[in-house]
């Protein structure tokens, strides 16, 4: 590729500026750019070109064409090359400043995209600033810019942690040439300010023990300790984890989940109503723990006769959602289901997933996870007003 020659560069940016006003601002710092990368390269090989001196230290090349995104816009610029000049590579320093403003440019589109903004609304937003296109490619690559910050947030130090909730969700992930459902794994603590904190996630490829643990063990490595209570669905291979991890813990089994379950075990339309509706409600609603047993004894026995499994299912089961009775009565709203806690975090990480509907590889789903949960935890931490108010705290929520 040839590079016009600018043998007057005041005229041509008059000029620009005298037919187009402000809307040549682009083409006016394009072309100065070009010609300050000229002034450079030469001195870079110690003569201009054509020139015949002793001090050159290589020749011109011609040039490669480059678009530069920045906030006037796309810059379409000519980078002037170099041949025999040794190891020393040349490079225009004015890229190298452009390059800091293409990164910030490039977080200002991570931040949208990591806000739920579809590639094409951001290109839209871009267009109005002159840049001409934006591809899934640059996307992705302005969002691993965040990954550093990410890290250090999800790698951050814990302390005291009274109560805990696990919780995950699976999101369709690409791996090894094929889209898998990678489940991602979620801890939300009550500190002892009463204020909810998202503690970490980890993506794993399902919910086995192996990764609970891991993830588990990964919180108690980074220093949380405290806990007196835990509360989650139920999963054999989160049950397995936790016990291993925190023995000796009680465990509360989120009550909605429970009750869902205990509706796909009726076996008619009839009792699915009844259980769904007032009959386990009356468990949940009692004043203590011997009462809600009481119900649920009496509740058993009057499916014994006609559905016996449904029966001792409900004996074996219930009872897991039983332990937040130990805790004081203020807190079993809160504490009796993981939803006060878990629908903040799905809700808003489904939300802005189902935009992607399928990640490339598991980086970009922890990626966008970890963004999304940054958000959800500073909006916690700066709360007014706390979760749990605990008994020897007599600030009212």
């Amino acid at each position: 590729m040839t590079q016009p020659d600018y043998p007057n560069l005041y005229e041509v940016v008059m000029e620009q500026l005298i037919q187009h006003g402000p809307q040549a601002f682009r083409d006016v710092i394009t072309a100065m750019m070009n010609q300050a990368m000229q002034i450079e390269r030469s001195q870079f090989l110690g003569a201009a070109p054509h020139e015949r001196s002793n001090d050159r230290q290589g020749h011109a090349n011609g040039f490669k064409p480059k678009l530069v995104d920045t906030t006037l816009g796309t810059l379409n610029l000519s980078i002037p090359k170099t041949r025999n000049h040794g190891e020393s590579g040349f490079y225009p320093q004015c890229l190298e400043q452009g390059r800091r403003s293409e990164r910030a440019l490039m977080l200002c589109v991570a931040k949208m995209y990591i806000s739920g903004v579809s590639t094409r609304r951001v290109e839209k937003v871009l267009d109005l600033f002159g840049i001409e296109k934006i591809s899934s490619t640059q996307v992705s690559r302005a969002t691993a810019l965040l990954d550093d910050a990410l890290s250090v947030w999800r790698d951050r130090a814990l302390g005291e942690i009274r109560y805990l909730v696990l919780d995950a969700r699976y999101e369709r992930v690409r791996m090894d040439h094929e889209v898998v459902d990678a489940a991602v794994l979620s801890a939300v603590g009550i500190l002892p300010d009463g204020r909810r904190s998202v503690l970490g996630v980890q993506i794993a490829t399902s919910e086995a023990e192996i990764n609970w643990r891991e993830f588990l063990q990964s919180l108690v490595k980074r220093g949380m300790h405290g806990i007196i209570y835990i509360a989650s669905d139920d999963h054999a291979g989160l049950k397995a984890a936790r016990r291993a991890v925190f023995p000796g813990v009680p465990w509360q089994r989120c009550q909605f989940h429970l009750a869902q379950n205990a509706v796909n075990h009726a076996p008619t339309a009839k009792v699915r109503s009844r259980i769904g509706g007032d009959e386990l409600r009356s468990v949940w609603n009692a004043t203590d723990e011997a009462s809600a047993r009481a119900q649920l004894e009496q509740l058993a026995a009057r499916y014994e006769s006609d559905y016996s499994k449904l029966s001792q299912w409900l004996l074996d089961n219930v009872p897991e959602g039983l332990t937040v009775f130990n805790l004081p009565e203020s807190h079993h709203r809160k504490m009796r289901t993981t939803n006060g806690i878990e629908r903040p975090i799905q809700q808003e990480i489904k939300r802005r997933t189902r935009i992607v509907r399928v990640f490339p590889n598991e980086a970009s789903l922890l990626r966008l996870v970890s963004a999304i949960l940054v958000e959800i935890d500073d909006e916690w931490s700066n709360a007014d007003k706390r979760y749990i108010v605990w008994n020897d705290d007599n600030d009212s929520t």
